[in-house]
């Protein structure tokens, strides 16, 4: 093997400084290399890295330098992705702040019209307390006016009751006195032509006193009285 000193700089570049190649070593020191040759170059020793090969070391180089580059890819990936991730969730948070802005529009306006509707029900309920109110009043005032309209009704029933019944006092004296002026006509022939020239020169309009229409009961009984 090449005997090889050297050191690993910032960004995996490897300066080498090599000297007279030596003596092969055994199958028992290859064995060790490929062991040493699975392990990363950041964990292994001087002495390992001094026991290993110019081309070991390159490969190593190259195959962490791979390593890191696709790291490096698949970390630009991740951020891309998580950026992209990132970009997508601030569009949801300005929607939902465009949303959460609305609604609180809407709720503000939802609550001025509650606002509004509980001032035109205490209003209605004012109102209808006041017609409720006038209501009992005017139903009060129209039994007062109802039993007193009752009271002067039964009052007049009584007094249609008692003019009727005057009156057919009257119509029964107004036949008696009808039938007692007959009798006495026919019981004085004589008398029933005096009788009947004083009615027939009495004119009703010479402003003589007289209460009773004619044909009434009280001009009937002037008529037929024969003192007169």
């Amino acid at each position: 093997m090449l005997r090889l000193t050297g050191s690993v700089l910032n960004g995996g570049e490897y300066i080498e400084r090599c000297s007279q190649p030596s003596t092969i070593t055994t199958e028992a020191t290859m064995g060790s290399d490929s062991e040493i040759f699975n392990r990363e170059l950041s964990k292994m020793s001087d002495e390992d890295l001094l026991a290993c090969t110019k081309e070991d070391l390159v490969m190593r180089l190259r195959k962490e330098e791979s390593d890191k580059i696709a790291a490096l890819i698949q970390r630009g990936r991740l951020i891309k992705e998580v950026n992209k991730q990132l970009q997508e969730h601030l569009l949801e948070i300005r929607e939902l702040k465009l949303v959460n802005q609305r609604l609180q529009e809407e709720n503000q306006e939802l609550r001025d019209l509650c606002c509004f509707l509980d001032d035109d029900r205490l209003k209605v309920k004012k109102l209808s307390r006041e017609w409720q109110l006038f209501g009992h009043h005017a139903a009060k005032v129209m039994r007062e006016d109802l039993g007193g309209y009752i009271k002067k009704l039964s009052e007049l029933e009584r007094l249609q009751e008692g003019l009727v019944k005057e009156n057919l006092d009257l119509k029964e004296l107004c036949l008696v006195l009808e039938e007692e002026c007959v009798s006495r006509t026919d019981s004085s022939p004589a008398g029933s032509s005096e009788l009947n020239l004083p009615c027939m020169a009495r004119d009703l309009g010479d402003g003589s006193s007289s209460t009773g229409s004619v044909g009434s009961p009280d001009q009937l009984h002037l008529v037929c009285s024969p003192d007169d």
